[in-house]
């Protein structure tokens, strides 16, 4: 699988049955070849005109299924919400 057909998917947080948005990035580590964590665009402000100043990285043990459409995740939003260091 590419990281284009990774941003094609959405994700959803099977604990709260919330749609987090979209995968913008992955991370992963060189040396090993291994995803670490995806990272998704946190909540904009003002209906999106204003952009985002947080984001969701959520590591790759919390990810549950990756299906045609949708990831599937298991987190707490709060801990996995951080902020954009741009």
């Amino acid at each position: 699988m590419r990281l284009c057909d990774l941003k094609e998917k959405e994700v959803i947080n099977s604990v709260s049955c919330r749609r987090l948005g979209f995968v913008t990035d992955v991370d992963f580590c060189m040396e090993k070849g291994k995803v670490l964590a995806i990272i998704v665009a946190g909540p904009g402000h003002l209906c999106f005109f204003l952009g985002r100043e947080t984001e969701f990285i959520i590591p790759f043990c919390d990810i549950l299924q990756v299906g045609e459409d949708i990831i599937l995740v298991n987190i707490d939003e709060e801990e996995c919400l951080q902020k954009c260091k741009y």
